[in-house]
């Protein structure tokens, strides 16, 4: 694949279902900038949106899947990556991307991401870390900052905060890296990346939920939450620019892990081809 000619620029209204219009998220939600950069990474890989298949699961990340305008899935809770698996065993032909969320894949999806990553097979998982069960009530997730306030943590969270790309690195992933949302063109440059890749790529964005997140720990709206991405994620770039960051740990943005190991997809077929001949053989 080469870059599309510069006369052919990116029109987001190419890659969504207009007919899905208006979306559901809310104001100043980094969900709508994720799928952006995801689509924007897709078109000048220049994709074909018959050969492109989203898969995606339950909760404010899952709706993204139904306005992309391509082979779209959206699955059961915490089983995009269950799904994908068998999709992209069965049509290799075919990019497989993920769309899935903190919840989703930390959660009760956690098992099946950490076995994607342990198999090594040929998709690309996107996972929208907002810190927050958003779109069923605003409750406590695996990537809650310490003391924060949701709805099933009162008086603060104290429970320590999981780094999906460090699980995702130990569990096997051949490609892993993670951006913010305000780092658009960034994001698009890992995304496509991340697609490019041979083998199990993890990408974790860091994407703010300001109404059900931002709102319950007096964070400020999208701007106020942007301007902490900048703070506490690129401190070297833009030095300290809120008091109160919106993350209290700065983490390591762009290719964490890239790799190269067997993909299972090749693998499983080679083995599978060898049998047969092996049969036809002793036949």
């Amino acid at each position: 694949m080469k870059d599309l000619e510069p006369e052919t620029p990116f029109e987001i209204n190419d890659y969504i279902r207009l007919e899905q219009m208006p979306h559901f998220l809310c104001p100043g939600c980094g969900h709508g900038i994720a799928l952006r950069a995801l689509l924007w990474a897709v078109h000048e890989l220049q994709i074909d949106k018959d050969k492109l298949a989203v898969v995606s699961g339950i909760g404010c990340s899952g709706r993204l899947s139904a306005y992309i305008d391509a082979n779209t899935f959206h699955t059961t809770h915490g089983r995009p990556l269950a799904f994908a698996t068998g999709l992209a065993l069965a049509r290799p032909d075919l990019h497989v991307i993920v769309i899935t969320g903190d919840g989703d894949s930390l959660a009760i999806g956690g098992n099946h991401l950490i076995h994607a990553c342990r198999r090594n097979l040929n998709l690309t998982c996107m996972m929208l870390n907002n810190e927050i069960y958003g779109m069923t009530g605003g409750q406590v997730s695996p990537t809650t900052s310490s003391n924060r306030y949701t709805t099933t943590t009162p008086a603060g969270n104290t429970e320590p905060v999981f780094d999906a790309c460090a699980l995702a690195s130990a569990a096997g992933a051949s490609f892993v890296g993670r951006e913010v949302t305000m780092q658009v063109t960034g994001l698009k440059n890992l995304m496509r990346g991340a697609i490019e890749h041979h083998g199990f790529s993890f990408v974790e964005v860091i994407s703010d939920c300001t109404e059900i997140y931002g709102r319950k720990n007096d964070l400020g709206m999208s701007p106020e939450m942007m301007l902490s991405q900048k703070a506490t994620m690129r401190p070297e770039a833009y030095r300290n620019t809120v008091d109160v960051p919106f993350r209290p740990n700065a983490l390591e943005c762009g290719v964490l892990t890239q790799k190269d190991r067997p993909e299972y997809g090749s693998a499983y077929r080679e083995m599978t081809a060898n049998l047969r001949a092996k049969g036809k053989q002793h036949g």
